[in-house]
């Protein structure tokens, strides 16, 4: 689940980056003096952008992929231990030689 977060957190940086560089054209000319005097806060304010998209994006998915995880993982629990599930428990396999 963190690594489903990482790529949609990096999917929606990369659409507001290329979105963007075409609305900022003018600013190309520009580039190396904004690098040089506002490098360092540009740097900082895209880190706090990332950890908040990746927080947010990894809320929203514990909230609504992961309903009702614990009722159905003991309900599978429970088919293992009384012996109905295709599943068997490790120590009823036989060892091969």
């Amino acid at each position: 689940m963190i690594a489903n977060a990482l790529i949609l957190t990096i999917v929606i940086l990369l659409a507001v980056g290329f979105w963007l560089m075409g609305e900022l054209k003018f600013l190309i000319p520009y580039k190396h003096i904004l690098f040089q005097q506002c490098g360092g806060v540009m740097l900082a304010w895209l880190a706090t952008v990332f950890a908040n998209l990746f927080t947010g994006v990894y809320a929203i998915q514990r909230k609504f992929f992961l309903k009702d995880t614990g009722r159905k993982l003991s309900h599978i629990d429970r088919q293992v231990a009384a012996g109905h599930a295709a599943v068997s428990h490790p120590e009823a396999r036989p060892e091969k030689s």
